[in-house]
Order: structure tokens, then C-alpha cells, then sequence
């Protein structure tokens, strides 16, 4: 699979390191080329370095690895580019005093929907910090991470399936692209209390076989 990466930070390097070494072609795309070059030679391998608008046209996927605010924006510089392609969104909306950004308005997903109306728009990636998906696989007490994902259309998350599959971890629907709000709500959530209150956010939900009631 061909796969172009719009930014050069943390996410872009992590994730793109999973799907180089599954065998994707890869392009890393950045305004500054120095950046690109030297994310690429870190991945290694056969990922180039290019321009924004060329990581686009490479990409048959393109992952949008922008902080919140700035890939809107970006999409829409090279919407003509993603026509036809899946565009993943993990990006998290979180303001000040761990604020969902988002809360009177549309999910961060949807607003790079709207940027680039021709794209197929995949929620994907966005629930846990840069350096669980640096890890080679994500697997806790033996148990693989699992990844929700939330979008429209069927070729899109099956592709987005299998590049979490790529990266070690389990994709699960999470729904329609309607639900992204809801794993971006979700990430504000587990980073307040993360981040803010030092929680175990993974303690607040009980086992599976008791999810829905006394067993």
C-alpha cells in the first residue's frame, strides 16, 4: 500500500515506522524538507521525503499526523489531492484545562471531512500518547492493543484495519464517522485524568462479561 504522511512530528514518525517496516511504500510530506529528510532517514528503509502536496498525491492512505487547528487547513491546501484516498484523522482536540475543543461544534474528523469532501475520512489512533505507538507491538499483560475506528465508508476502514493490524495492535469499529466526536470526547476524558488527576483511566471500565449486568 502506498502511504503518505502529512507531518513530520511524533505521530508521523511512530506510525510510519510500523508501516515501513510491514513492507508499505511511504512518503513522509512536510513544509520544511529538512524536517522530512531527517524523519525519513530515522525510519529508514525506502520512505522518501517530500512536500506536503506530493506525501498527498502519494498516498492510496494518507495520514493526517497535524495538530488539531492546523489540519484543517492543510487538508484543504491539497484537497484536489486526496480525491478518492482514505485520510486518517488522529488528531485530539484538547484546549486549556483539558477542554474538548470541539464541544459546540463539529469533531475534529468532520471538519477535515469538510476540507476535503472527496476523501474517505477515517478516525483512527487517537487515544493514547506518541509513545505507545513507538512501541513494537503495543501489548499489555499479553493483550494486544485495541484501536477504534470510526468512518463511513467500507474500503476505507478495511484499509485503515489493516494498518493498525500493521502496527501489532486489534482495530474495532467504533461506528459511522458521526461517532468520531465521541473518541475525541473519550481522549479529552483519559488525558484529564492521565494527565490531571494521575487516574488509571483503563480502571474505570469493568471486564467485558460484566459490562452489561450482574453475570
Amino acid at each position: 500500500m502506498r502511504i503518505g504522511v502529512l507531518g513530520t512530528g511524533g505521530m508521523a514518525d511512530a506510525l510510519a515506522g510500523h508501516w515501513a517496516r510491514a513492507g508499505h511504500e511511504v512518503a513522509v510530506g512536510g513544509r520544511d524538507m529538512g524536517r522530512a529528510e531527517r524523519l525519513a532517514a530515522r525510519i529508514g528503509g525506502d520512505v522518501r521525503p517530500v512536500g506536503l502536496r506530493a506525501a498527498a498525491e502519494f498516498g492510496q492512505v494518507v495520514l493526517a499526523a497535524l495538530p488539531y487547528g492546523a489540519g484543517a487547513d492543510v487538508v484543504r491546501e491539497v484537497r484536489d489531492a486526496l480525491a478518492g484516498t482514505v485520510l486518517l484523522d488522529c488528531s485530539n482536540p484538547v484546549g486549556p484545562g483539558f477542554r474538548l475543543l470541539t464541544d459546540d461544534g463539529a469533531s475534529a474528523a468532520r471538519q477535515l471531512a469538510a476540507a476535503a469532501p472527496e476523501a474517505h475520512v477515517v478516525k483512527a489512533f487517537n487515544l493514547c500518547h506518541v509513545d505507545v505507538w513507538r512501541m513494537r507491538p503495543p501489548v499489555f499483560d499479553g493483550r494486544p492493543l485495541s484501536v477504534p475506528l470510526c468512518g463511513d465508508d467500507p474500503e476505507a476502514l478495511a484499509r485503515a484495519a489493516e494498518l493498525v493490524r500493521d502496527a501489532g495492535c486489534t482495530p474495532v469499529s467504533g461506528g459511522g464517522l458521526g461517532r468520531a466526536g465521541l473518541l475525541e470526547a473519550t481522549a479529552t476524558l483519559f488525558i484529564a485524568l492521565w494527565v490531571g488527576e494521575g487516574a488509571d483511566a483503563q480502571a474505570i471500565a469493568p471486564p467485558l462479561a460484566y459490562a452489561t449486568g450482574p453475570m
